[in-house]
């Protein structure tokens, strides 16, 4: 290629050459026009190749279609096919040498950095939101390029060696990512027995890697993650890459792989959500132990962000609730806590807005309703600048849902009236369906609080939890679902119809058994305790109540208190030993959701209930 010519004619005249070469058979395979690329094309100057790959191409195709001597539109077609070839080449040339590119660029980026910066840059440069973040080959590459750093600069190879070693260990764990799900008596989920089974347990005993085992020794062991950080004085930048590689490549892998379950859509997406939260949390926790050390600190909040902001982007986000099932091993009472701090430190944006939503509900199923007003309105206000609609829609539903609980059911009406509006406004039919069933139950506890006594208000009420039930049974929508139900079944027991009651609340408590919801099924079973109670079925209200005040403290909800509540009266008016001898009979059906720890630890929890009265 002439180096006299101005770029653009070069190039030009490099493409002439080509299509000579092969019209005069000098060109034997498509691999020889792509060596003749790599030789000749300026890296850095693609766009000027196309710009005249492009007219080229123009020119002779036009000579094609208007040509109508037969030799001189064979020789046309015949430039035409090789102009196709240089066209298929540079495509291949053009992938390969942006992914080059983009290494030597992160490695400029890397090395011109200043020290206490670089592991941000870093963590950037591999993050999974980006468009083509990059894949184990270039990182190989990434971590070859900066080893050549070694005598300048000691932090460099170190991230070198982190990348290389976090690799290393992951290609170890990948033929055991989900191994242990097909453990004896192993439930889905990151629980397990401490220390013996469940992810942690099984990915401990394949890793080499001393850092990497520890870490996963604490997670089995069900310690907080952050006594782990805080345990490691002496943690290198090798070592904190290698860990931030090792999880990355664990929750990526265990979220494709969750996504690809077609059998089973619902527990697919389910254990996705659960992945996400999991790897959040722990991230989060690494940054509270590792807060004595603000670089360290930093990068971990860092990928927290990045994995929830990944999370809120997903079709089955929940915006309605659902996040209680296979959440992890521990309570649900400190995970999520974990998360709102570094979330005080980051701009509204949507994704969030999202996560300040799935905070919001998770709160008012812990009993903190002014907790869950305050996320719920900054998620309101950040959705509505960014004009993320569902997520608009979702937090007015959630007002009116905690003002219920409030008992404030004038501002509920207020929410769940907004919402509706806004939802068929936007055509957000699970948003309405959402705002329907809250209206109906606002109203339906606004009446009974004033007392009122006229079929018809109660009537209507009715009427709009029925329309959201049918509109969420079309739309096929679980969680809004059970949530139709267990409104239904409460309105009926609130205006003292409890045989109507229990058909809803039952079918409300396996709807949330599907969706996963714990909270729901907690309150579906608790408000069914109270029905048999009414009906005077003590076996039942036993069973139900029993199985209720158990879920609901397993998350820390403080609703466990009501059917500790009826079932210590239950006990007071039957005598202690009819009630065991009731409770005992009911053991086979209540391990089979509680297991026997469950079922054990009832007992003790209706003691502490009346300790507490």
């Amino acid at each position: 290629m002439s180096e006299s010519l101005p770029l653009r004619d070069s190039y030009l005249a490099l493409i002439d050459e080509i299509v000579q070469a092969t019209l005069q058979g000098k060109i034997s395979s498509v691999e020889m026009v792509y060596q003749l690329l790599q030789k000749n094309i300026t890296s850095g100057t693609g766009e000027v190749f196309e710009l005249a790959l492009s007219d080229r191409l123009s020119t002779i195709q036009a000579q094609v279609d208007s040509q109508t001597d037969e030799l001189k539109k064979a020789k046309a077609n015949r430039s035409l096919r090789a102009i196709k070839t240089i066209q298929s080449q540079w495509q291949r040339y053009g992938e390969q040498n942006k992914a080059t590119e983009a290494i030597a660029s992160a490695v400029k980026e890397i090395t011109t950095a200043a020290t206490d910066e670089r592991l941000a840059i870093f963590l950037r440069i591999i993050d999974p939101n980006q468009k083509h973040p990059p894949n184990v080959q270039q990182l190989q590459q990434l971590s070859k390029a900066l080893q050549q750093f070694a005598q300048v600069n000691t932090d460099l190879p170190e991230i070198s060696q982190g990348i290389t070693s976090g690799l290393t260990t992951w290609q170890r764990l990948q033929d055991h990512l989900v191994s242990w799900m097909y453990e004896r008596n192993q439930q889905l989920g990151f629980g397990g027995v401490p220390g013996e089974s469940g992810p942690w347990a099984t990915w401990a005993k394949q890793v080499n890697s001393d850092i990497a085992q520890a870490l996963f020794r604490t997670l089995a062991m069900e310690q907080s993650a952050i006594e782990f950080a805080e345990r490691q004085s002496n943690i290198t930048l090798s070592d904190w890459v290698e860990i931030a590689l090792i999880l990355q490549y664990l929750q990526r892998g265990l979220v494709n792989w969750f996504d690809q379950q077609a059998y089973n859509i619902q527990a697919g997406s389910k254990l996705s959500i659960s992945t996400f939260l999991t790897f959040a949390v722990i991230w989060s926790q690494l940054a509270n132990g590792f807060r004595s050390r603000a670089v360290y600190s930093n990068a971990c909040s860092q990928i927290m962000l990045q994995i929830l902001r990944n999370f809120s982007q997903r079709s089955y986000f929940p915006l309605y609730g659902g996040i209680f099932a296979s959440f992890s091993g521990s309570s649900l009472r400190d995970a999520l806590d974990y998360l709102d701090e570094p979330l005080r430190q980051v701009e509204g944006t949507q994704e969030k807005a999202r996560i300040l939503t799935l905070l919001g509900y998770s709160q008012r199923a812990l009993g903190q309703y002014q907790r869950s007003i305050q996320f719920h309105q900054q998620a309101l206000e950040i959705a509505r600048n960014a004009g993320d609609r569902p997520c608009e829609i979702a937090n007015l539903n959630h007002l009116s849902r905690t003002y219920v609980q409030e008992q404030n059911y004038a501002e509920a009406i207020n929410y769940s009236q907004r919402a509706l509006m806004l939802s068929r406004q936007a055509g957000n039919r699970t948003g309405e369906a959402n705002a329907l069933v809250n209206l109906g139950y606002s109203e339906v506890m606004q009446a009974q609080q004033l007392k009122q006594i006229e079929t018809e208000v109660y009537e209507t009420a009715i009427n709009y939890l029925e329309q959201g039930l049918k509109l969420s049974e079309q739309l096929g929508d679980i969680q809004s679902k059970a949530l139709c139900y267990s409104s239904l079944g409460i309105a009926y027991l609130v205006i003292n119809q409890p045989q109507e009651a229990i058909p809803y609340l039952e079918n409300g408590f396996k709807t949330a058994q599907v969706s996963g919801d714990l909270y729901l099924q907690g309150r579906n079973l608790a408000y069914l305790a109270e029905a048999y109670y009414n009906l005077q079925n003590s076996e039942k209200a036993i069973y139900t109540g029993s199985l209720g005040m158990y879920l609901l403290e397993q998350i820390a909800s403080s609703e466990w208190r009501q059917p500790a509540g009826l079932l210590t009266i239950l006990q007071g008016q039957i005598g202690a030993e009819a009630f065991q001898s009731l409770l005992q009979q009911q053991r086979s059906k209540m391990i089979a959701i509680i297991g026997v720890d469950g079922y054990d630890y009832i007992p003790q929890l209706l003691a502490t209930y009346k300790e507490s009265m």
